[in-house]
């Protein structure tokens, strides 16, 4: 089995590293660290912490020269920017690659003792998620060997107050199938699901990743016309959006106004007499992915539910 003990962190990639890190400082709160520029693998970036996410970090890439492959990636992409790979680590990576191989997936990239990067989808849906696999000791990112430190600024306007990262999104053709794989390859648990026919054009399951405080949501399109059937026609089983949490509601709306940072497909409801609202920022005010913010009264009340039935039994 392929141990994956903690998600590391989320990079994206864009066209203008300098104004998307200025965002992600600004309006999301995260805190510059370290920048570096490896002109001969074409990658500069910017890893950044993130509020509340404890050893997890937001990295941001970017081309550097024509000929970089994130500029063919961005190419590929229609110059749009979005998630790139999210960064794991694994206790031993030769330990991974033989698992990678045995299960017919292919290493995309590599540092040869460093880190791999793979999509953990089944083969016959790539090319799926990439993942960047590394194991315990080693920098995550190109570049790592040769960083600068990114001297603390001030930042303009209040910030969203997003206290961490909850969870990552990957829309799929059957969630079961996506679960049943993923426990199969590296151990994730399934822990909630919503009931088929619960959600009009949707069902969604959560997975637990042993060891992380981040988790991994799988949804599907139900009924006609989807709009997880769309994306994946478009994207195929990419990630959908990243979703964080904030401290106070209002407090996280007044500052998308002060930015001039649209929300869009706002819910809320009440559990147990605690309140919880959810919305989305579109993936053209973050850089390429789709954001969604929640905020709960109480922990736990805005994905309980008592008529959400236990996991599925096999």
């Amino acid at each position: 089995m392929l141990r994956i003990y903690r998600i590391a962190h989320i990079a994206v990639v864009t066209h203008d590293l300098a104004g998307q890190t200025a965002l992600m400082a600004n309006v999301f709160g995260f805190r510059p660290l370290r920048t570096w520029d490896n002109r001969r693998d074409g990658v500069r970036g910017v890893s950044m912490a993130v509020p509340g996410a404890h050893g997890q970090y937001w990295v941001v890439l970017a081309p550097s020269g024509q000929d970089s492959p994130l500029q063919a990636w961005l190419d590929e992409h229609g110059g749009r920017g979005g998630l790139h790979h999210v960064g794991a680590e694994v206790p031993d990576l030769e330990e991974a690659v033989l698992e990678l191989e045995r299960h017919g997936l292919k290493i995309t990239d590599s540092l040869p003792g460093r880190w791999v990067e793979a999509s953990l989808s089944p083969p016959r849906h790539e090319p799926g998620v990439l993942w960047r696999l590394r194991g315990p000791g080693q920098p995550a990112m190109v570049g790592d060997d040769d960083t600068t430190a990114i001297p603390s600024a001030d930042t303009e306007g209040p910030a969203l107050g997003i206290v961490g990262i909850d969870h990552i999104c990957q829309a799929f053709h059957d969630r079961d199938e996506l679960a049943d794989w993923y426990e199969e390859l590296a151990g994730f648990v399934q822990v909630w699901r919503t009931p088929d026919d619960e959600i009009p054009d949707m069902a969604d399951l959560v997975l637990n990743i042993p060891g992380s405080t981040i988790c991994w949501e799988v949804i599907t399109g139900r009924g006609e016309d989807s709009f997880v059937d769309r994306f994946l026609a478009r994207n195929g089983p990419a990630a959908h959006h990243v979703t964080f949490e904030v401290s106070d509601w209002d407090d996280a709306m007044a500052a998308c106004d002060a930015h001039r940072v649209p929300t869009f497909g706002l819910d809320e409801g009440v559990k147990d007499g605690a309140a919880w609202k959810h919305t989305f920022i579109h993936p053209k005010h973050t850089g390429g992915v789709l954001v969604q913010l929640f905020w709960e009264a109480e922990p736990g009340v805005w994905a309980r539910s008592d008529k959400i039935p236990p996991a599925r039994k096999k």
